[in-house]
């Protein structure tokens, strides 16, 4: 079976082969400091060797607790924020049918998102949606206390335990939490609830390989040891022990980090597919959250083509050129539709006829490649054989693997997020939280 491959011929006409290949020293500190635990982050280095320390009794203990699920609900809420959504959301998204959501699924429960925002609006329309439906949580969060996350599950909760009673919400009411501590920890004790661990050396954003990610995936019907062997094959194949030039997390690290030095400050992930959508969602917390921090970092944005052609385009093909592209290029169709004759022609498109639409589709992305190269910007290929459970495995150890390498050849720590908590600060304080006396007084004079 084909692994995903990485093509950077089209940006060596902006930094030099040898400028890559000079990184190779600097790629194998890094690849040796993940290894061997010697760098900063090094106590949330679980998801190095995650994929390969999956077991199969693992594997089925998620597909029991998916299953009784699954035939308990019509709709499963997953209560998460960042990480604790993504992976799943981009995973679900990424194998689901188009229109999934207005034809409904009889085999698999809907798996839906809450927790993630503090929307009155979106919550009030959740509770509504849900008034008619029989429907479980699952709440990931390790400590309980996350904002966003537990204002949705206190809705959530008395919700389903009003329409079916506390002994059937018990069951289908699910924590992913930490093993000992935290508000979640202590109401699933309580209540009774099926538990898994969020390990403590995983953070949020490499937590897809974990119970955060295969219970909600398991439970909309996809095939989580597939996605498991994927990543697998991704960790042998991105070893240590394989040589730079071979290895394509090393060289997508190297590159990225040589267009940086080159003034390239902003990555932009391009999808011809939109099921991809929330990949690049998850792809951009991954890295944004990874090596942005001591004022330093690639800014990582996304654009869904050839929709975004139509508004972005123009921006990438003539605004500023601080920018390159890493494109998702996905190389056979799961379905299948021709274009069809028009007598009259009206349109135009006969020259078409015949043709399948991922064709046009490939010829566009083509197209478009030459045009933004043309227009200064460096591209990297990323082509994935087919869109399934074993090569989203894949990316996403590959993404993972590459975010580590990169971060350390950057200088930074890429598994903290202090940043993250300022905003927080400033809103428990507007909204006078215990303990938060002195920032109430010191932010409302600022106001």
């Amino acid at each position: 079976m084909k692994n995903i491959a990485l093509n950077i011929d089209k940006v060596k006409g902006f930094v030099s082969e040898e400028t890559i290949l000079a990184y190779e020293s600097k790629v194998a500190e890094a690849q040796k400091a993940l290894e061997e635990g010697t760098a900063p982050g090094n106590d949330f280095l679980g998801w190095l060797h995650l994929p390969s320390s999956i077991t199969k009794e693992f594997i089925e203990e998620i597909k029991a607790t998916a299953q009784v699920l699954r035939e308990n609900c019509e709709v499963v809420v997953v209560a998460g924020i960042g990480g604790s959504y993504l992976g799943a959301r981009a995973i679900i998204e990424a194998l689901s049918n188009n229109f999934a959501a207005f034809i409904g699924d009889k085999k698999n429960p809907t798996v839906i998102f809450a927790g993630h925002n503090i929307s009155e609006d979106y919550l009030s329309e959740l509770t509504e949606f849900l008034k008619d439906k029989k429907f479980g949580v699952i709440n990931i969060s390790k400590s309980g206390t996350t904002t966003e996350t537990a204002l949705a599950f206190r809705l959530l909760k008395k919700q389903c335990e009003d329409q079916r009673g506390k002994e059937m919400a018990s069951k289908v009411i699910v924590a992913i939490t930490d093993a000992v501590k935290g508000a979640a920890r202590i109401t699933a004790n309580k209540e009774g609830y099926k538990s898994f661990i969020i390990p403590d050396n995983v953070g949020g954003r490499f937590s897809v390989l974990t119970p955060v990610g295969l219970l909600p995936i398991a439970i909309a019907g996809f095939d989580i040891e597939a996605l498991v062997n994927g990543a697998q094959d991704m960790e042998k194949a991105t070893a240590p022990t394989v040589p730079f030039t071979e290895n394509i997390a090393a060289m997508y690290a190297a590159t990225r980090n040589a267009l940086y030095a080159a003034g390239k400050k902003i990555e932009i992930l391009v999808n011809y597919q939109p099921k991809l959508h929330f990949t690049s969602e998850w792809w951009k917390q991954l890295y944004g959250e990874s090596e942005g921090k001591e004022n330093k970092g690639i800014f990582p944005a996304s654009v869904d083509f050839t929709t975004d052609l139509h508004s972005m385009g123009q921006w990438i093909q003539e605004g500023e050129r601080t920018i390159f592209e890493t494109v998702l290029s996905i190389e056979e169709p799961n379905s299948s539709i021709t274009v069809p004759s028009d007598e009259e022609n009206l349109d135009g498109l006969n020259f078409l006829a015949g043709k399948h639409v991922d064709e046009v589709n490939k010829m566009a992305e083509l197209g478009t490649q030459l045009a933004h190269v043309d227009g200064g910007v460096p591209n990297i290929r990323i082509s994935i054989p087919k869109l399934n459970e074993y090569y989203l495995g894949q990316l996403i150890y590959f993404f993972e693997i590459g975010c580590g390498i990169s971060g350390y050849v950057l200088g930074v720590n890429p598994f903290n997020q202090p940043g993250v908590e300022a905003y927080k600060k400033n809103m428990f304080a507007l909204l006078d939280k215990p303990g938060y006396e002195e920032e109430s007084k010191a932010i409302r004079a600022r106001l």
